[in-house]
C-alpha cells in the first residue's frame, strides 16, 4: 500500500559548481536552525503525545508545526547531500526541488502511540544505515561510520565537479535513504501511525528501466523456515569455505583475463565462463545467508538452480584503457557498495527477528537487501572484467535483461575450457 509520506522530485540534476564546491559552508545558518527547531519540536510532540493519548487523534496546532519541521529538514539534507541544489528557505515551506508529501492529522491507535519510540527503534537502526550512519567509540574517540546518504554525497561531490550534473543514480540512491528517514521522523513525530516503508521500489515517483547487463531477478513467496532461519549462519558455513576456495581460482582467473584483455583487446570465453559461474553461486550463497531467499543452494553456480537468479551478459570487447585501469576505477562502485553492505547487515538482522515472528520475510526489507546484492553483483561484474558497464547505484524498474552483446572472437581461444 502506498505510504501517506511521499517524496516529490523536480530537481533536473544540473548543479552549480561553485555552490558544490562550497556546500558545507553555506549550509551553516540551515544546520543550525534545524538543530534548534528539532530542539523545539521534540518538546512539542511530548506534549502532543499526551494529547493523542487523551483524545485518539494528534493536536493540529503540533501536526502543522511537526510537519514543517520535517518538510524543512528534508529540505536540509535534500541540499547537504547535493540531492538538490537551489538553496532552501527557513520556512518549511513546500515548493522546494526536494519535497515532501505529509498527511493530515488522523486518528492512530493509542497503543502504538504509547509504545511509539520503543516501536520506531527498528527504523532508527534502519534508517541510520540509509542516511548519516553511526557513531561508535574506540580509545576515546569518536569515529562515525558513513550512512548512504552521506556517503552519496561525498562521491557526487567529486562527480558535479567535474560533470556539473549529479549522476541519476547517486542521487536515487540518496532519495530512497532520504525518504525513508523522513518517513521515520514522520512515525516519530506522530504526524502518522505508518510504519516507514523500506522498499526501495516504492520510494521514487518513477524509476529507470533496469537496462545494466547484469541484473537481479528475484522469484521468491517470502516464506521462512524458523529453524533454518534460526541456525542460518551455521548452515551456510560449509557454502563460505567453497566460496572462498572457489574465489581464490576465481581471482586467479580475473589475473590472466585481465593480461589478455590489455594485449589481446578481446575476452577468454573460457575464462569468462568460470568467473561467471563463480559470481552466480556467491550471488546464490548471499541470498541465502542475508534471508533474501530460503531454499538451500546448491554448490555449482548453475544457473536457474535458485529463487534468487543473476543474469550475466556473454563475453564482448571492453576498452582497453578501462580494463587497465580497472582496479582503480572501481574503487568509487566498491565504497557505495560497502555502505549498501552496512544496510544489508541491518536489513537482514530485522528480518530474521521479523521471521522468527511470522515465519515471512517483509517485503520491504527483502527489497532493501536485493538492491544491495543486485549493486555488489554488478559492481563486483565490473572488477572481474565481465562488462565494462558501471553499476547503477539507485533502484531500478523491473524490465527485461538487456540483450546480450554477441561474442567478437574470430580465432579459436586458448584459453577456452570446456
Amino acid at each position: 500500500m502506498d505510504h501517506p509520506v511521499k517524496l516529490r522530485l523536480s530537481d533536473d540534476l544540473e548543479r552549480t559548481r561553485v555552490t558544490v564546491l562550497f556546500r558545507l559552508v553555506l549550509a551553516i545558518p540551515l544546520v543550525v536552525w534545524l538543530y534548534l527547531w528539532g530542539i523545539v519540536a521534540v518538546a512539542v510532540t511530548i506534549l502532543n503525545w499526551f494529547a493523542t493519548l487523551a483524545t485518539g487523534t494528534p493536536w493540529r496546532a503540533a501536526h502543522d508545526f511537526a510537519s514543517r519541521f520535517v518538510r524543512f529538514a528534508v529540505h536540509v539534507y535534500a541540499y547537504v547531500g547535493l540531492l538538490a541544489d537551489p538553496y532552501p528557505g527557513f520556512g518549511g515551506n513546500p515548493g522546494y526541488a526536494v519535497d515532501v508529501e505529509l498527511p493530515e492529522p488522523a486518528p492512530q491507535n493509542r497503543w502504538t502511540v504509547l509504545f511509539r519510540v520503543p516501536l520506531a527503534l527498528p527504523a532508527m537502526l534502519l534508517g541510520g544505515a540509509l542516511a548519516t550512519g553511526f557513531w561508535y567509540r574506540v580509545d576515546d574517540q569518536f569515529t562515525q561510520i558513513g550512512g548512504l546518504l552521506t556517503v552519496v554525497a561525498f562521491l557526487s561531490w567529486f562527480a558535479i565537479l567535474a560533470r556539473s550534473r549529479m549522476p541519476r543514480g547517486l542521487r536515487d540512491a540518496g532519495a530512497y535513504g532520504l525518504l525513508y528517514g523522513a518517513q521515520t521522523w514522520a512515525y516519530l513525530l506522530l504526524l502518522t501511525d505508518r510504519y516507514p516503508n523500506s522498499d526501495p521500489q516504492a520510494a521514487l515517483p518513477e524509476l529507470p528501466a533496469d537496462e545494466h547487463p547484469i541484473r537481479l531477478d528475484v522469484e521468491d513467496d517470502r516464506r521462512r523456515g524458523r529453524a533454518t532461519t534460526f541456525f542460518r549462519l551455521l548452515l551456510a558455513i560449509p557454502h563460505f569455505a567453497w566460496l572462498v576456495i572457489w574465489g581464490l581460482a576465481a581471482y586467479a582467473g580475473v589475473i590472466v583475463s585481465w593480461l589478455i584483455q590489455v594485449v589481446a583487446g578481446r575476452p577468454s570465453p573460457g575464462l569468462h565462463r568460470f568467473i561467471s559461474t563463480y559470481l552466480r553461486y556467491a550471488t546464490h550463497v548471499y541470498a541465502y545467508t542475508y534471508l533474501i531467499a530460503d531454499p538451500y543452494p546448491e554448490f555449482d553456480g548453475r544457473a536457474g538452480a535458485y529463487p534468487v537468479e543473476l543474469t550475466l551478459p556473454e563475453p564482448a570487447r571492453q576498452d582497453r584503457l578501462t580494463v587497465a585501469f580497472r582496479l582503480v576505477l572501481a574503487v568509487p562502485a566498491f565504497a557505495l557498495a560497502s555502505t549498501y553492505a552496512g544496510v544489508a547487515i541491518v536489513a537482514a538482522f530485522l528480518g530474521w527477528f521479523a521471521v522468527l515472528a511470522t515465519g515471512r520475510m517483509p517485503l520491504g526489507l527483502r527489497n532493501a537487501l536485493a538492491l544491495w546484492l543486485r549493486y555488489n553483483q554488478q559492481a563486483a561484474g565490473y572488477l572481474l572484467l565481465l562488462t565494462e558497464r558501471y553499476p547503477h547505484s539507485g533502484p531500478t524498474a523491473e524490465g527485461p535483461p538487456a540483450a546480450p552483446t554477441p561474442p567478437v572472437w574470430l580465432t579459436p581461444d586458448p584459453f577456452a575450457m570446456s
